[in-house]
């Protein structure tokens, strides 16, 4: 397992780099920041003395070097904004997106599964055909456009939630349902194909023939089986909701680390920036390597035993050393004159 996750982290290095390298430089693309700090009336001293007190008028592939250099000391540079630090900025943003993302996955998973399950009992049925219609619905639906009109509807409207906040479970409720419509659209459809295939299993009609309760039979034989595709398609759409709840986020006004962001990219706030990419490419990371765990442990077969291992070696062994035969001594061939 050590050496599987060492793979993985040599792995992910390179297009970790290039992520930096590629906010680095689109960042740079978006504009001089001093025309955002400064006043109209600045003058050019002042907008030289600006760019080279936050090390602007460098080449860019001296700036590179520089925050390179930045990174291998654990400096992420301080926002041009507030004089704060920028990962600082990004760790104190980054739990509020964590939570909303978390909080969304358990209820799209627990939604899911019962959704899933009852509708894999009765394949082509009516209950199996509303499950399918409903998850792809819900699974086509693009997040701002539920966002505008959950805002309209249910917050200005109705008057039933607010439009913006992190106050209360009410400031909760449309955040939340905006992103859960994708994943749970998407679980229904692998929990219902995973279950009908587990349903119709030799062991299945085993257990049912020994007297098991239908209860039993779903929750304790084939919801076990079909968790492993589930975890995967689960943990591959947490990462998503981690990567893409910018723009939730930016709607909604949550104070996570994408609307942080968005806010950067408009202030030219770089460090900041840079800052929040990092990070969350880290995070996005280590979420697949738990991913890969979770399903490690969920299904045997992909993970690596120590019989395996000892199995493998002696086959190595056995293939590259010949065996050696001791050589039979020849025996004098008997002839008439001898005779």
């Amino acid at each position: 397992m050590l050496t599987y996750l060492r793979k993985r982290i040599i792995s992910s290095a390179l297009p970790l780099v290039v992520v930096v390298v590629g906010v680095f430089a689109l960042a740079r693309m978006t504009g001089n920041p001093a025309s955002l700090y400064l006043p109209l009336n600045a003058t050019d001293a002042m907008r030289a003395d600006f760019i080279a007190k936050n090390g602007l008028d460098q080449p860019v592939l001296v700036q590179m070097a520089d925050y390179f250099g930045g990174l291998l000391r654990l400096d992420f540079g301080t926002s041009l904004r507030t004089g704060e630090d920028a990962a600082a900025m990004a760790l104190r943003a980054f739990p509020a997106t964590l939570q909303l993302a978390a909080t969304t996955m358990v209820i799209a998973i627990i939604l899911a599964i019962i959704v899933g399950s009852a509708a894999a009992l009765k394949p082509n049925g009516l209950l199996d055909r509303l499950a399918s219609f409903v998850s792809m619905a819900a699974a086509s639906i693009p997040d701002f456009w539920l966002a505008i009109v959950g805002i309209w509807v249910f917050a200005i409207y109705l008057g039933w939630l607010p439009t913006s906040g992190v106050m209360g479970a009410a400031a909760w409720v449309l955040p939340v349902a905006t992103l859960l419509m994708r994943p749970f659209g998407a679980l229904v459809q692998v929990i219902r194909g995973a279950m009908v295939t587990s349903l119709s299993e030799p062991y299945i009609k085993l257990a049912r023939s020994k007297g098991a309760s239908e209860y039993r039979v779903v929750t304790a034989h084939a919801l076990r089986n079909a968790a492993a595709p589930a975890l995967t398609v689960a943990g591959d759409l947490t990462v998503g909701l981690v990567n893409g709840a910018v723009v939730v986020e930016t709607i909604f006004g949550w104070p996570g680390i994408g609307k942080l962001m968005i806010d950067s990219i408009l202030q030219r706030d770089f460090a900041v920036l840079q800052a929040c990419v990092l990070i969350t490419a880290i995070a996005i990371f280590i979420l697949n390597i738990l991913i890969d765990l979770g399903y490690a442990l969920l299904d045997p077969r992909v993970r690596p035993t120590a019989g395996a291992r000892g199995k493998r070696k002696a086959r190595t062994i056995t293939s590259t050393t010949e065996p050696t035969t001791p050589s039979e001594p020849t025996v004098p061939a008997v002839t008439g004159a001898n005779a």
